[in-house]
């Protein structure tokens, strides 16, 4: 399972586990955007340009791009990755590590050297940076001035900055890069993370008109369904349930913290649609849940780190608090129940007999 969400992998590996599965392995908002019922003409006619325009106007006033010009929507932000690593000129792509993993894929894809790095100190002379923002898996992030210092030294060698800010909408106000009218920096957001509509396939690129106009003419006419298009503008001007969104993620996020301190493990970083916990027992808690029909995200290149993703209802929250508990008792709190007893048995109360 190189990403998450992948249920009938996680059910080939876990047979017999507890259904239903309750999957905690992606950052997707488990509450998602009440969707409207479609009329059967919508979905029999190729999605219209005024539409099209439409979402680009609500997405610019979103996002705050400098105008809908800038705007170009796609299925997804994950199909515009190669298309944005192309405009680069070839050369060294340099990608956050931790990050997201399909960023390094998709700049080889297209011929980049890809080198990964610490941080954004680390870029040195390479023609595409791709940083993430807050980053996946530790939500870490980067101050605007700082990522528009970078853009400018890769505007003197013809280079790239591509901010994916697929998170951003749960970030702290002010911090985007979408109303920073640079040259040289695409944005990236997604739709479906904080709106909980994955499955809609919605993203968009927030470019230079220069660039925009060269992403749209590559992604060709009829990129987005008429169902996004619409779902799309809908969503993103209802202010009243971005704010309620917002605040009742925080809250979940801070119970998730609660249920995960609770049990041993330490929280490393996160953003309110996911949290990074590590803990030496990751790959035991890991089997543990998958046997109890709930899957995290776990990084085989850190093997201490496990993603938690919020639960949606109160089944859910109840089933992870008992798994935790359950595994808690029996496994993480051995050693320490071990440390314990030694001490005991070492002092001179327990040598005197």
């Amino acid at each position: 399972m190189p990403h998450g969400g992948d249920l009938g992998a996680a059910r080939r590996a876990f047979p017999g586990a507890v259904e239903p599965f309750i999957d905690l392995s992606t950052g997707i908002n488990p509450n998602p955007y009440s969707v409207p019922r479609f009329s059967h003409r919508l979905l029999a006619r190729l999605p219209e340009a005024d539409a099209a325009a439409a979402l680009a106007q609500v997405a610019a006033r979103a996002y705050g791009a400098p105008s809908a010009a800038w705007v170009v929507a796609a299925p997804g932000t994950q199909i515009l990755l190669p298309l944005v690593a192309a405009l680069a000129p070839p050369g060294e792509a340099a990608v956050l590590d931790p990050g997201y993993g399909e960023h390094a894929r998709a700049a080889a894809l297209v011929g980049h050297r890809v080198r990964a790095v610490d941080g954004i100190d680390e870029c040195g002379e390479a023609s595409l940076v791709i940083i993430g923002n807050p980053n996946n898996p530790d939500g870490r992030l980067f101050a605007t001035d700082t990522l528009l210092a970078l853009a400018e030294k890769l505007r003197r060698r013809g280079g790239l900055l591509v901010a994916d800010e697929a998170f951003m909408d749960v970030g702290p106000p002010g911090i985007t890069l979408s109303s920073a009218a640079a040259r040289n920096v695409i944005v990236l957001r997604s739709f479906g993370k904080f709106f909980g509509l994955a499955g809609l396939r919605l993203g968009f690129a927030i470019a230079p008109p220069a660039l925009a106009d060269r992403l749209s003419a590559t992604l060709g006419p009829w990129a987005v369904s008429a169902p996004a298009l619409a779902v799309g503008a809908e969503a993103l001007a209802d202010i009243a349930w971005i704010d309620r969104t917002r605040r009742r993620l925080a809250k979940a996020a801070g119970r998730l913290d609660a249920m995960l301190s609770a049990a041993g493990l330490d929280i490393v970083g996160g953003t309110s649609l996911f949290r990074l916990a590590q803990t030496s027992a990751a790959a035991a808690l890991f089997d543990h849940l998958g046997r109890a029909g709930i899957l995290v995200r776990r990084f085989p290149e850190h093997p201490a780190w496990l993603r938690f993703g919020l639960p949606g209802n109160a089944q859910a929250w109840r089933r992870l608090g008992a798994a935790l508990a359950s595994l808690r008792d029996q496994k993480l709190d051995a050693p320490r129940r071990r440390q314990a007893k030694s001490a005991t048995r070492d002092t001179p109360a327990a040598r005197r007999g």
